[in-house]
């Protein structure tokens, strides 16, 4: 059938994901190759890899997978009651009261309905790879909608955002507060700053391979320099955001900025959403139902302001059963721009991870790969109790 082979084990009852994952391989996946990881109650029950140029161990970068691991550290510290999600944001970021932003809370700011995605010039490609460089530019910006009016992917800024607050509000970074908390406890390979010496195992992003079609469909439907999609992607800025060039910037895998700075493996970030959809290697989920309840939320759905698309926010935290019916709807994660994606399904014990090295073109939320992945993976899970 293909001369794509597909390495790595599953446990048994899950050798149907394989078959998938095999299809796949052989096809979205040949130039660049891809990796898949699930845990089901605390176990690595899939963990394969195909394609050129990836193994099991190669770190990718995974883009805004980082928002997750974002997320989770700003839900520990509202567990913790360091955070209160209704407490403004200029409460612990003063300069961010400028310009109408005082009375937006941190609860809408991970909701992304703060309305400050971008800067009215856009941002250098030094500001995007530091948050604290960004942020500095952000708290004097105008919104780009009256706060808490809508809400709209806050693509590029989120994490600068949020880990501002973060850091006034602790005196510590998302990125340490990760690395104590949960990657190092745990011992998961998926990085908020990658040290030089894993360097050998990253795997340069790749571009993306427009098809004729979709060629023709990005020329009949241009991204205009004024709109609210060119600012959140900072496309309107000299020289425009250059995504690919982003990952494969030393500066941005050493600094992480949050919105989309992370690099590590599908076993790594399937690992991390271990952690939440239960218990691991004998340690409780690191969050507690109630704090897993509000994070997965509902905070904005509907029309995106930024992308024009229906979609929905809990906080921090993409609500996966709304792109992917087959999971609960207690089920959080977040995608990546080069079509990965992870999430936890707390209500049947699932954690997934699909990462790939090149990008597709437009993947959104999620390359098409994980429309066939998911539901096999929950169908095996059903089928194993």
């Amino acid at each position: 059938m293909s001369d794509v082979r597909v390495h790595g084990t599953v446990e048994p009852g899950f050798e149907s994901v394989r078959e998938v994952f095999a299809g796949i391989a052989a096809n979205e996946a040949r130039d660049g190759g891809a990796q898949l990881a699930v845990h089901h109650r605390g176990r690595l029950v899939v963990d394969l890899w195909g394609g050129d140029g990836v193994d099991g161990d190669s770190l990718l970068g995974l883009y805004s997978s980082s928002k997750g691991a974002m997320a989770l550290v700003t839900a520990l510290l509202v567990q913790d009651g360091t955070l209160d999600l209704d407490r403004a944001v200029c409460f612990w970021w003063p300069e961010f009261a400028a310009e109408g932003k005082g009375e937006t809370t941190l609860r809408q700011l991970l909701a992304h309905r703060s309305g400050v995605i971008g800067t009215d010039d856009g941002l250098s490609a030094e500001e995007l790879a530091d948050d604290r460089l960004a942020a500095a530019r952000l708290a004097g910006q105008r919104p780009f909608w009256e706060p808490d009016g809508g809400h709209g992917y806050h693509a590029l800024v989120i994490g600068a955002l949020v880990g501002e607050v973060v850091l006034r509000a602790t005196g510590r970074t998302v990125q340490e507060l990760y690395e104590e908390r949960v990657r190092a406890p745990y011992g998961i390979d998926y990085h908020l700053g990658l040290p030089e010496e894993l360097e050998p195992r990253f795997r340069t992003a790749l571009p993306m391979l427009p098809t004729p079609a979709e060629q023709a469909l990005l020329a009949a439907n241009p991204i205009a320099p004024d709109s609210l999609m060119a600012v959140a992607f900072n496309l309107h800025a000299d020289p425009p955001f250059d995504i690919v060039g982003y990952a494969n910037s030393r500066a941005v895998r050493e600094r992480a900025p949050l919105s989309g700075g992370g690099i590590g493996t599908a076993r790594g970030l399937s690992r991390m959403y271990a952690a939440i959809a239960g218990e691991l290697d004998g340690r409780p989920p690191l969050l507690t139902p109630d704090t897993l309840a509000e994070v997965a939320r509902i905070h904005s759905a509907g029309k995106d302001l930024v992308t024009g698309e229906e979609n929905a926010f809990g906080l921090g935290f993409v609500p996966s059963a709304d792109r992917y019916p087959s999971l609960s709807p207690a089920a959080i994660g977040h995608s990546g721009a080069p079509g990965s994606q992870a999430f936890a399904d707390p209500a049947t014990g699932l954690a997934y991870s699909y990462a790939r090295r090149r990008f597709g073109f437009a993947a959104g939320p999620g390359a098409v790969e994980n429309d066939r992945l998911i539901p096999a993976v929950v169908e095996a899970a059903a089928q194993a109790g």
